[in-house]
C-alpha cells in the first residue's frame, strides 16, 4: 500500500538546496552562510517559484508594521547579498528576475523534496525478453552510405542558410530576444532616505549632478533637469514615463545623507518593457562625492555597451578630486535656487557660490554658477539689478576662473560663452565657447538656448530655430523658460503664428510666467490682433511682482488705471502696443512711469527707446538706444532682427548702430 507524501521540507535548485526545517543554505553539500533577511526572501520566493512575489508582500514578511527601517535601502541590501551568494545578477538573472517597481520572482526550475516517510516494497523485477535477432532489421549497407550523405549535405545547406540569418530565425522561433542598448534616457529625481526632510534639496541637485555626467557619454541623448523634476514622487509606470519623455531607458534610485556619507543606489530598467538591465549600490565620504557620480556614469555606459575613446574617458574622469563638503553643499544650494529663476532665488544663489567658492578656491563649478549669476543681474535682480558695465566684468572674470580651474567643464565654457556673446559682442569667440560646451556636454539644453539666440541675432535663423527646437528636445517637460526661448526664436524670425502657439504652450506649465505673456503680447501686435495683445499685457502688468514706484506724488498725479513699474520690460511693451494702437497718453504715461523708476534702479535704456518707436519720434528712438548701447545692453543685439525697430532701418543712424555692434555683415 502506497504511502501518502510528507510536505517539502528540502527544495532544489541549480547546485543549491534549502533546509526549510533548518533553514540552512548548501551548496554542492557545502553549507553557505546567508544572513536573517536574505534568507526569508529566498524562502518566500521559493514558496512560490514562476510567480511575482510583490515588494509590499516582503515587507509584510520580513519587515513588520512596527519596525522602523528603511524599506527601499534594506530590501535593495538584502537583494544584492542574497544574489552576490547565489552568484546570480539582476542584469542577467539565473535565479531571480527583477521586476522594476513590483517585486522579483523566482525563475529557475525548483525540485520540492517531501519529507521521506516508510519505505515501500520493491516490486518484483519482471524479466526482460531476450533479444531475438530475427526481429531486428538492419538496413543494407547502401542505404547507410545514402542516409550519411544525405545527412551531410542538408547539414551543409541548412549552415548556408541560416548561420548569416541565425538572430532572425531564433527569434522567429522564439528561442531568443533582441538585446537593443538604449541610446537615450531620462534619470528621475532620486528619493531623499535621510531622516531630515530638509535634505530634499540636496537629493534633487545630487540628480541634477547625476544627470550632468551622463550627458558627457558621447552618442547618448540625456533629458534634462526639468523635464524629469515633473516626476518626482510620481506614481507613474516607467513605460509611460519613458513614453512621455521619448527615451529608451529609465535610471531611477535613492540618496542617503548622514553626515559626510552619502550613498546611492541606482538601477537601470528598460523603458518599454519595464525588465530590469542594472543596478548598483556607492558608498563614500562626502569628499569623494565627484567620483561617486564619475562612477555610475561609466557603469551606465559600460552596461550600455558605449564605446569611450580615451579622451572621452578623461572627459568623465575630470573632476573628480575630493571636494571639501561644505564647498559642494554650498554649490547645491546656490544651484538650486538659480533654478528658481526669481529675484529671491537668484540673490540667494549669489551668497551660496560665494560661499562655496570660499570654502574651496579650486573648485571649479561655484565659479560657473557666480557668472551666470552676475550675468541674470542684468535682467532679473529684484532693487539689486545691476548696470552691464557693472555686473558682466564680474561674470567674464568668474567663467574665466571656472575655465582656468577645468578646461573640460561644460558649464564653464558656456558661461563664459555667454558673458562673450551678450556683453563684449565678440561673435567668434562666443560661438567658439559655445560650440566647445556643446561638444563636452551635448546634452546641456541651456548652452542650445543661448547658442540659439546668437545665431539667431546674426541673421542665421534654420540654425538658431534647430538649437533653440533641441534645447526643448532635451527638455520636453521643461521649465517655461526653454520653451519660451523657442517662441523667442520663432518671433524674430517673423513666424508669429508658431510664436503665439510656444507661448501658450508654455502658459500652459507657468501661467505666472512673465516674458512668455510679454512675448505673447508681442507677437499678437504683430499679427495686427491690438485689443489682444494690448489685453495680454495690461494682465500681465497687474500681475508682476517685486517692484514699486516709491516717489507717490507722481503715481498720484498719473491716470487711476496707471499702474506702478513692477517689470520695466511689461510697462515698455505696453507703452509700444498702446503707442501702435493709436493710445498715444498711453503710451506716454507709460514712458513716465519708466523714467520715474529709473530713479531707484537700472532701466534699460532700449526699453524708453521702443516705446518712441512706437510713437513716431525716431530722434528720442536713437538717443536712448545711444544710450543702450553705451551701457552695453544686451538689447542691442537683436537690432538686425527685432519686428519693433522696422520704422528705425531705413535711417543711417540704424546702419551705423549696426556696424558699431557688429551686426553690419
Amino acid at each position: 500500500m502506497a504511502h501518502s507524501q510528507s510536505p517539502a521540507e528540502t527544495v532544489r535548485f541549480g547546485v543549491f538546496e534549502l533546509d526549510l526545517r533548518t533553514r540552512e543554505l548548501h551548496k554542492q553539500g557545502i553549507k553557505i552562510r546567508l544572513q536573517e533577511q536574505p534568507l526569508l526572501i529566498l524562502q518566500a520566493l521559493l514558496e512560490r517559484p514562476g510567480e511575482v512575489v510583490t515588494r509590499e508582500e516582503l515587507r509584510a514578511r520580513i519587515w513588520p508594521a512596527d519596525t522602523f527601517v528603511d524599506f527601499d535601502h534594506g530590501l535593495y541590501s538584502a537583494m544584492k547579498r542574497l544574489r552576490d551568494v547565489l552568484g546570480d545578477s539582476a542584469e542577467s538573472p539565473r535565479f531571480i528576475e527583477t521586476l522594476a517597481r513590483r517585486g522579483y520572482r523566482f525563475i529557475a526550475p525548483v525540485d520540492a523534496q517531501p519529507r521521506p516517510g516508510p519505505p515501500s516494497p520493491l516490486p518484483s523485477p519482471e524479466p526482460s525478453p531476450e533479444p531475438n535477432p530475427e526481429n531486428e532489421v538492419e538496413p543494407p549497407r547502401f542505404r547507410k552510405i545514402v542516409i550519411w550523405l544525405g545527412s551531410a549535405v542538408l547539414a551543409v545547406i541548412l549552415a548556408l542558410f541560416l548561420v548569416p540569418n541565425i538572430g532572425r530565425m531564433l527569434n522567429w522561433l522564439g528561442l531568443t530576444s533582441t538585446v537593443r542598448h538604449p541610446r537615450s534616457l531620462a534619470v528621475l529625481p532620486l528619493a531623499n532616505l535621510s531622516s531630515d526632510s530638509a535634505q530634499d534639496y540636496f537629493a534633487d541637485e545630487m540628480t541634477e549632478e547625476l544627470i550632468t555626467e551622463l550627458s558627457k557619454l558621447p552618442d547618448l541623448k540625456v533629458i534634462s533637469r526639468t523635464s524629469v523634476m515633473q516626476y518626482k514622487g510620481t506614481r507613474k509606470p516607467l513605460p509611460q514615463i519613458a513614453r512621455e519623455l521619448g527615451v529608451e531607458a529609465i535610471v531611477e534610485g535613492a540618496v542617503q545623507r548622514s553626515s559626510n556619507r552619502v550613498r546611492i543606489t541606482a538601477q537601470l530598467v528598460n523603458g518599454a518593457t519595464d525588465q530590469h538591465l542594472w543596478a548598483e549600490e556607492y558608498d563614500r565620504d562626502l569628499s569623494d562625492v565627484l567620483l561617486l557620480q564619475s562612477e555610475v556614469a561609466h557603469d551606465i555606459a559600460r552596461k550600455i555597451d558605449l564605446e569611450l575613446s580615451p579622451q572621452q574617458k578623461t572627459r568623465i574622469a575630470r573632476g573628480v578630486h575630493p571636494v571639501i563638503p561644505q564647498a559642494y553643499d554650498a554649490y547645491l544650494l546656490g544651484r538650486y535656487y538659480w533654478n528658481k529663476r526669481t529675484a529671491d532665488g537668484l540673490q540667494r544663489a549669489g551668497d551660496y557660490f560665494q560661499k562655496a567658492i570660499e570654502q574651496d578656491p579650486q573648485y571649479a563649478l561655484p565659479y560657473s554658477g557666480l557668472a551666470d549669476y552676475y550675468a541674470f543681474l542684468t535682467l532679473l535682480g529684484g532693487p539689486e539689478i545691476l548696470r552691464p558695465r557693472d555686473a558682466m566684468p564680474k561674470a567674464k572674470a568668474a567663467a574665466a576662473r571656472s575655465v582656468e580651474l577645468d578646461d573640460l567643464l561644460a558649464e564653464a565654457h558656456a558661461s563664459l560663452g555667454h558673458v562673450l556673446h551678450n556683453y563684449d559682442w565678440n561673435w567668434p569667440a562666443a560661438e567658439r565657447e559655445f560650440k566647445q560646451a556643446i561638444e563636452l556636454n551635448p546634452n546641456y539644453s541651456i548652452v542650445h538656448h543661448w547658442y540659439a539666440h546668437l545665431l539667431m541675432q546674426q541673421g542665421r535663423v534654420q540654425e538658431s530655430v534647430a538649437e533653440a527646437r533641441r534645447a526643448q528636445e532635451l527638455d520636453p517637460l521643461s521649465s517655461v523658460f526653454i520653451i519660451n526661448g523657442l517662441a523667442r526664436q520663432y518671433y524674430l524670425s517673423r513666424q508669429y503664428d508658431q510664436s503665439i502657439a510656444q507661448c501658450r504652450r508654455g502658459l500652459e506649465f507657468d501661467p505666472a510666467y512673465v516674458p512668455a505673456r510679454v512675448q505673447l503680447g508681442l507677437a499678437l501686435a504683430q499679427k495686427g490682433m491690438l485689443s489682444e495683445a494690448i489685453s495680454e499685457l495690461e494682465r500681465t502688468r497687474d500681475q508682476a511682482a517685486g517692484y514699486a514706484i516709491t516717489d507717490k506724488n507722481t503715481v498720484n498725479s498719473l491716470h487711476a488705471s496707471a499702474a506702478p513699474v513692477n517689470l520695466p520690460v511689461v510697462n515698455a511693451m505696453l507703452g509700444y502696443v498702446y503707442a501702435i494702437a493709436g493710445r498715444k497718453s498711453d503710451a506716454q504715461k507709460q514712458l513716465q512711469l519708466l523714467r520715474v523708476a529709473s530713479r531707484t534702479r537700472y532701466v534699460a535704456p532700449a526699453y524708453l527707446a521702443i516705446v518712441y518707436t512706437g510713437l513716431g519720434d525716431k530722434d528720442q528712438a536713437f538717443a536712448w538706444l545711444e544710450k543702450s548701447y553705451q551701457d552695453r545692453s544686451e538689447h542691442m543685439l537683436y537690432l538686425k532682427v527685432e519686428p519693433l525697430v522696422d520704422p528705425l532701418r531705413n535711417d543711417p543712424r540704424f546702419e551705423s548702430l549696426l556696424k558699431r555692434v557688429g551686426l553690419d555683415h
